[in-house]
């Protein structure tokens, strides 16, 4: 690797703007949604990813304002959900996650979902294009997006994404669309990296062994490694401490191969996985 990873380390968007490559994910994260955001600041996360299903912005926004950090410090992702889609919708679920946060702009706004239909795609991503360029978001891309959903922008002239997040582990590596989205400047986050706990794989207990670090850290540490941009959730601030602490030490190209072997494709998903929707 060119340059040691850091708690800090980014990535260029195609927006122009930088992506911290450690991400803290809030799904399933109301109540305690407020408290583990913080935590995550305070143990140096800078990118909260959160969206309109999971019925937290608002906790995230009170975080932001909790911590005493300048909006310019820490990146905030949300998403549209499919049952949103549509132009005018669109515009509306911006402006409605906007008050929610509490903030002037969101960093990175996502279709959350391809199930909408290749119409409605459209229209959603004609209208974050829109808002967009009223400033009321910087960068804009998908979640769930197969290669057919991303080049429907493509023949169309309409601009690239700057990110498709998408559930990325040893046991899911949707090689193919890692593939078009590194070919075409998208990069890639990756959802459920820690395999939702499920660490059943004999392989990662050896390495978390051998590197003196827990599961979570070595399937956190490869998602870095590959390129990825993982996004660890948890509501226990132990935990998201933990997987913060992944900085001091790499997998080896041998053991990195190991975990590359482990793709059992569809059948490894761990979450759901639209990226083959019509």
């Amino acid at each position: 690797m060119s340059t040691p990873l850091t708690l800090q380390s980014t990535v260029r968007l195609n927006s122009g703007y930088e992506l911290p490559l450690l991400g803290f994910g809030v799904f399933q994260n109301v109540e305690a949604c407020t408290p583990a955001t913080l935590a995550a600041l305070a143990a140096g996360y800078r990118h909260i990813d959160s969206a309109v299903v999971y019925r937290n912005e608002a906790q995230v926004g009170r975080a932001l304002k909790q911590s005493r950090l300048k909006r310019g410090d820490v990146f905030v992702t949300s998403k549209i959900m499919s049952r949103d889609h549509g132009y005018e919708s669109t515009l509306r679920t911006v402006d409605e996650s906007l008050a929610r946060l509490g903030t002037g702009y969101i960093d990175l706004y996502l279709i959350h979902d391809p199930l909408s239909g290749p119409k409605k795609r459209l229209e959603t991503w004609r209208a974050l294009i829109a808002a967009k360029k009223e400033g009321k978001i910087r960068s804009i891309g998908v979640s769930n997006f197969g290669v057919k959903h991303l080049e429907e922008f493509k023949k169309h002239g309409l601009e690239t994404p700057s990110v498709n997040q998408i559930q990325l582990h040893p046991l899911l590596q949707q090689k193919e669309i890692v593939k078009y989205c590194k070919q075409n400047g998208i990069v890639v986050e990756a959802y459920c990296p820690i395999v939702r706990g499920q660490f059943t794989e004999p392989l990662f207990h050896e390495l978390a062994k051998k590197y003196n670090k827990n599961p979570a850290q070595v399937l956190i540490r490869w998602s870095l490694q590959k390129g990825y941009v993982p996004l660890p959730k948890s509501e226990r601030s132990d935990r998201i401490q933990a997987n913060a602490e992944v900085y001091d030490f790499e997998l080896s190209p041998e053991d990195m191969n190991k975990l590359d072997g482990l793709d059992k494709g569809p059948a490894g998903s761990v979450s759901w996985n639209p990226v083959d929707a019509p």
